[in-house]
């Protein structure tokens, strides 16, 4: 990432304490084991097959579309005048933003390699894992964690660290974007609810490394 010259100056509202974090994965374990146990319900009873054939949509699934993210980030990191000092800054956001959507997306896909659940959708809502030996390096056809879920609430949470006004906006948009995958039948509730809290400590865990200037 790069540093900014105005040195000791906070990019972020606050600093991101261990207990925050512990906390956070703490909620995320109870939600995912919730939602777990009523997954193939989920799955047979709330269903919107034409999700993705409305705007609004398709709008909620490309929160979860990395180059979505990439675009805000570069936005961003141009958003400044010719102040050496201010544009410096304004980078350093930029590269926070996509790596917190970037990041995401990476530890969703080693996520998936490692846990191995199947889509829903092929074992009619059970949970079916994949055998370690069956394709042992792709994740084609897994779906723990949501991968767009995830890249959705690693953004919109490092979003919201950086400019904490206009946080709802982004969580909002990742709340959709999960609920549009369930919906769609792409995915178990507990994919979603994993993928978010996940999607957050991953943004978090970036923040507390990089969140302030160099």
């Amino acid at each position: 990432m790069t540093s900014s010259s105005n040195a000791g100056m906070p990019l972020l509202a606050h600093r991101v304490e261990s207990r925050e974090l512990w906390r956070a994965l703490g909620l995320t374990l109870v939600l995912f084991a919730v939602a777990w146990v009523v997954d193939r319900e989920v799955y047979q009873r709330v269903s919107l097959p034409t999700v993705y054939d409305t705007d609004w949509g398709r709008l909620l699934r490309i929160m979860g579309f990395l180059p979505t993210w990439i675009a805000l980030a570069v936005g961003i990191a141009l958003a400044e005048g010719e102040d050496p000092a201010r544009r410096a800054r304004a980078r350093h956001r930029g590269w926070l933003l996509f790596w917190g959507a970037a990041g995401s997306g990476i530890a969703a896909e080693l996520l998936k390699l490692t846990l191995r659940r199947e889509r829903p959708g092929p074992h009619d809502g059970l949970h079916v894992f994949r055998d370690l030996a069956e394709r042992t390096f792709s994740s084609a056809g897994l779906a723990l964690p949501s991968s767009h879920t995830m890249v959705a609430f690693g953004g919109a949470a490092m979003l919201a660290r950086l400019y904490p006004r206009a946080r709802w906006v982004g969580y909002a948009l990742a709340a959709g974007c999960g609920i549009s995958r369930v919906l769609h039948r792409a995915h178990f509730l507990s994919d979603v609810v994993l993928a978010a809290g996940m999607g957050w400590l991953v943004a978090a865990l970036l923040a507390r490394r990089w969140g302030r200037a160099a």
